[in-house]
This record gives structure tokens, C-alpha cells and sequence, in this order.
């Protein structure tokens, strides 16, 4: 059915069954889908929002409806969430749009005996002028407010802070920007501005190459064809900045896939040098060769390998990036679904994270440097995991890196809040092998 609250409301049942990632399930239903472009960007905005506020829409809804959330049939509770989103979160939409389109999705769905309860709801919602009750206490009342789980909340709170706590939880429900980095080695300013074909966008100050985009699609611009930049977020930019790897550098990117870093660092050696990337996934190292042909960029050797097993076929390299599989928690604002996994399902990640740290250190030679990063804000991941290599190997010693940047580097290590630069959350650490 191309109707775009029908198509939100099956896909969020879709998504919370199967813990699949949303840009990827959205993906691929709207490509196939005859909907104009105004109706997929409303299916977009429901189905996201949702994802993003569903503690929150969840605490509204188990306080107007009789029968606890739990008892509810999956469409009808998501087509719920879907009506309360619009009323409460949705200027555009109006009130009576959101109830009525609500309540004929229920027939929609084969549901039409809830239709009577779908309405009376809602209306209850509107009648309430769209309030709803939250906890006193603070950690609780954060939890309702920025739709994130119990345990997420304690362990921001526990790890940085109170304030950066809500830095991340409040930007994680806002709408994530879209930067770019422009490929230097393929065009200028001047021409990737004409190729976008009066797209807007902003220069960032501090990050070079980087542009943010305003509105209209930049993906599907020429621009984008003749591969004159690459999607990536000021965070994976300062990443990259972070190694500064140069053309006379043999540089090894051990955990890759999709590319974005190998890319920019590929660019920053002018296209030169040596750049290995590696994935253990072929399918996901095919995504690394096909962007380094779209930016015409000659100096990546992309393969599939295990970052956790010693290649000794490799060479030694003088710089490399160890990007690490992660929790993901400095992403949720564009992968919302990452918040309400269990805490449980990320207790093994540390013991990977070094495994694959420790294995990376056989490749580096000495006097090479090393970054290791994630995007997450778990100090069990990143602090703990660079301070145990530290404590472990002694040839190594910390290394501080873009000090003119100000907050918060200054260090070996840097959390990056969205404070800082409007990035994504994200953690960079830097060390070197002197003997």
C-alpha cells in the first residue's frame, strides 16, 4: 500500500521485531515504492521520529490507554506511536489529520475493531493540550524526555557527567546534519559549488574541506557522480585529521568498511603513497572499492581480513587506523534503534576492541603512529581499552594531536560531544611506538 503512515506503521513493526538498522530498512522499501517524493519524505519523518521517541511516545501512551502497552497488538501500538508522534512532534500536520489517518490505518491493518480505541486516545491526548506526566526525579524524567533507556542514561551520567549526559541524549533526537568532505584531489570550491546544482551549503571553519549541506539532496547531484565528495560527519573528518597521514606515508586502515576514513585519508595523501583497507566482510570491502573509483582515487588496496588474526603476509606501515566495531552510542541521532538494545549485548565488545588493538600493533613499525577510535561514549570502551594497551606495552607513549583545536583535545585521548563541533559522539586517541 503507498500510503505513507501505512507504510511508517508496517515498517516500525518490521524494525522492532527483527533489530534491523532503520536507514537500511527505510532504504530499501522506498526505493521500491511508487510514492511521490512529499509522501516518502513523510513516511521518513514518521518512521524515524518514532524510532527516535519511543520511550517517550510509550510513557504517553500506557498513561491514556486502559490496557497496559505490552497487551497491545504490534500494529495497532505502532500505528498509536505513529499518531501520537504527529500530534505531538509534527507542527505540519494537522491535529485532525493525524487522528483520522490514524484510525484508518486500523482497517488498514485488518485492526478495525481498535479503530474506536485508536480515536479515543488520541482525542484524550488532544484534550490533555498534548501534556503528559514525568518522573521527579532527574535521571528518570531524562530517560522520558530523550527516549533513552535506563541504562543509557546512568552510564553517560556515570562516565561524564550530568551535562554531557544531556548533550548527547537531547541532540540524539534531533535531526543529524549532513557534511560532506570535498575530494581536493578532483576539484576545487569553485566547481564542486556549480555541480551541486544550487544546493546550499555552509563551509566549516575548523575542518578543512568540510561543508554542510542545506536542503536538496547532494547524493543525487553531479557533484556526487563525478566524485567530487564523499557523505561523512565532522567527527570521522577530525578522525582522519587525527593520523594525518601524508603522501609519503604506507598507511593501513584495519577496520574500513564503508570507506569514509580510508577515503579522506586517501585524499590528504593527494591520492599517493600506500593505503591498505581491510574489512572481514568481502561484500562490505566491494562498498571500499567502489567509492575509491567513484572519487578516482588510485593509492587504496581494499581487501577482506580478520583485524583480530596477524597477517604476516603485510608489510609494516607508519601510520594506521584502528577504527574499531563498537556500541555505537555517539551515533543513536542516526541510528536510533542502537539505544534500546540490552546493555548485555555490548559486554564483549572491550575484549574484541583490544584484540584487534593489540593485533594492529604487529604491523606498526617503530616510530609509526597509531589512532584508535570508536563512535561511542563508553569510557569501558575507549579509555579503558587504549589505557590497558598502554599499561601493557610499554614501547608505546601517548600522543596529544590537535591541540589548536581547543576542547577537547589537548590529550591522548578526546571524548567529542555534539558541544563541540555539532558532530556525532565519538572517541580518538592517539599513541606511538618508540622502540
Amino acid at each position: 500500500m503507498d500510503n505513507p503512515r501505512y507504510l511508517a506503521a508496517e515498517l516500525l513493526t518490521k524494525t522492532f521485531r527483527s533489530g534491523s538498522y532503520s536507514n537500511i530498512m527505510l532504504s530499501n522499501c522506498l526505493g521500491s515504492s511508487d510514492m511521490s517524493d512529499r509522501d516518502k519524505r513523510l513516511c521518513s519523518a514518521i518512521y524515524y521520529g518514532v524510532i527516535q521517541r519511543k520511550i517517550t511516545l510509550d510513557h504517553v501512551i500506557g498513561g491514556l490507554c486502559s490496557r497496559s502497552i505490552d497487551k497491545l497488538d504490534d500494529s495497532v501500538l505502532n500505528i498509536l506511536r505513529c499518531g501520537i508522534y504527529q500530534l505531538l512532534y509534527m507542527d505540519s500536520v494537522p491535529d485532525s489529520a493525524a487522528v483520522n489517518e490514524s484510525v484508518r490505518l486500523a482497517a488498514g491493518f485488518g485492526k478495525k475493531s481498535a479503530s474506536g480505541m485508536i480515536n479515543a486516545v488520541l482525542r484524550e491526548f488532544i484534550r490533555r493540550d498534548k501534556c503528559f506526566p514525568v518522573p521527579m526525579d532527574f535521571i528518570h524524567s531524562s530517560r522520558i524526555m530523550y527516549s533513552a533507556p535506563e541504562w543509557l542514561v546512568d552510564s553517560l551520567a556515570a562516565d561524564y557527567g550530568i551535562e554531557p549526559m544531556i548533550d548527547l541524549l537531547s541532540n540524539s533526537v534531533e535531526k543529524a546534519p549532513v557534511t560532506i568532505r570535498m575530494n581536493p584531489t578532483v576539484c576545487s570550491e569553485d566547481e564542486l559549488i556549480c555541480s551541486l546544482g544550487g544546493i546550499s551549503m555552509q563551509k566549516d571553519d575548523k575542518i578543512p574541506y568540510c561543508f554542510e549541506i542545506g536542503s536538496g539532496s547532494a547524493v543525487n547531484s553531479e557533484a556526487f557522480e563525478k566524485g567530487y565528495f564523499h557523505v561523512q560527519d565532522r567527527a570521522s573528518q577530525l578522525c582522519c585529521m587525527a593520523l594525518n597521514p601524508t603522501e609519503n606515508d604506507r598507511v593501513l586502515d584495519i577496520c574500513a568498511a564503508p570507506g569514509g576514513k580510508t577515503f579522506t585519508m586517501a585524499e590528504m595523501m593527494n591520492g599517493k603513497g600506500e593505503l591498505y583497507a581491510f574489512d572481514l566482510h568481502e561484500k562490505r570491502v566491494g562498498l571500499i572499492r567502489n567509492g575509491a573509483e567513484r572519487l578516482h582515487l588510485k593509492n587504496i588496496h581494499a581487501a577482506a581480513g580478520d583485524a583480530s588474526v596477524f597477517n604476516p603476509d603485510l608489510p609494516r606501515f607508519n601510520k594506521i587506523l584502528c577504527d574499531v566495531p563498537c556500541s555505537g552510542i555517539g551515533v543513536i541521532r542516526r541510528k536510533p534503534e542502537i539505544k534500546y538494545k540490552d546493555e548485555a549485548d555490548f559486554e564483549k565488545l572491550p575484549e574484541i576492541q583490544y584484540r584487534i588493538l593489540e593485533n594492529a600493533l604487529n604491523y606498526l613499525e617503530t616510530g609509526g603512529e597509531l589512532v584508535y577510535s570508536t563512535c561511542t561514549l563508553r569510557r569501558r570502551e575507549n579509555d579503558e581499552v587504549i589505557g590497558n594497551l598502554l599499561e601493557n606495552h610499554p614501547e608505546l607513549e601517548p600522543m596529544s594531536f590537535l591541540t589548536g583545536l581547543g576542547e577537547p583535545f589537548g590529550s591522548f585521548t578526546a571524548s567529542i560531544f555534539p558541544k563541540h563541533f555539532g558532530s556525532d559522539g565519538f572517541f580518538i586517541s592517539k599513541v606511538r611506538k618508540v622502540r
